[in-house]
């Protein structure tokens, strides 16, 4: 089985609104695939769809080979989610969160310290989680999502409102799951976030897909002005068409050690996202 996710014509309704309107996707196992798109895109929907915790009015969903409507335990343990809300139990300490969630799971206890130690938190294990930050609760939702060693873990907004140390924390614990050769599924509105970690996205705009690809290659599609700007050191900035007639021009001012910075003009996801929709992730 190439795909850990197949999606086929997907919709959901919920009474006359129409949340997601024929969506398509397929995610190869192996890879951080990222679904972006402002609040109210469908972002949630289409993760709750996958998992098992909605079903969709109309097509065909399959993950690991299943049919998303027919999910169980099997299933569920080869599976790793981290909701934007933690779902964390505000009294119990770190350890005792993830014991009782390897206990429901069936997952053995022995792997509680070791999920620990992976996100940092050993020397927190006895610490209620009412008395963590909001970067250390999140690293505990992560080590309760990769705790059973999950085949694909699916991640709701998993830095949204950290810091840049935290989500930077976030971010490398991600890399090391894919290195397992775990896939794993994140939604973001975050385009940076997406743009550094995942191998393909999906633009999600009022239920619809409306670009996939590799990050970088997406933006390179949308560069209408195909330039380069060169700061040299003196201060001056100089603008150049970037292709071949520009060559001789800087390969001399390179020459004489006269560049400071070079840029070239590809957009940014959200620059393209505004794009193709009219309308910014805000």
């Amino acid at each position: 089985m190439k795909y850990a996710v197949i999606m086929e014509g997907i919709t959901k309704s919920f009474g006359d609104r129409k949340v997601l309107k024929g969506i398509d996707l397929s995610i190869s196992k192996g890879e951080i695939f990222g679904l972006l798109g402002p609040s109210g895109a469908g972002k949630t929907t289409l993760f709750k769809i996958l998992t098992g915790q909605l079903k969709q009015s109309r097509g065909n969903a399959q993950l690991l080979g299943r049919d998303t409507g027919k999910l169980d335990s099997e299933i569920y343990q080869r599976v790793g989610m981290m909701m934007d809300n933690f779902g964390l139990y505000e009294r119990l300490s770190c350890y005792d969160n993830l014991k009782l969630f390897a206990k429901i799971y069936g997952v053995p206890t022995t792997g509680v310290e070791e999920a620990l130690t992976q996100v940092g938190l050993e020397e927190a294990k006895k610490t209620p989680v009412m008395r963590l930050s909001k970067g250390m609760r999140g690293r505990l939702a992560l080590a309760r999502a990769v705790m059973n060693q999950p085949d694909i873990l699916f991640l709701d907004e998993p830095t949204s409102g950290l810091d840049p140390a935290t989500a930077a924390e976030i971010h490398e614990l991600i890399r090391r799951e894919r290195e397992k050769g775990t896939t794993i599924f994140l939604t973001t509105h975050n385009m940076e976030e997406a743009d550094k970690l995942c191998d393909h996205i999906s633009l999600l705009n009022e239920g619809r897909i409306v670009e996939y690809g590799e990050p970088k290659e997406i933006c390179r599609k949308y560069n209408h002005q195909k330039k380069l700007y060169l700061r040299l050191r003196d201060g001056r900035t100089l603008e150049f068409a970037n292709d071949s007639s520009c060559a001789e021009d800087l390969k001399e001012l390179f020459g004489k050690e006269l560049v400071e910075t070079i840029h070239s003009t590809e957009p940014s996801l959200e620059t393209v996202f505004m794009e193709l929709t009219g309308r910014s992730f805000e």
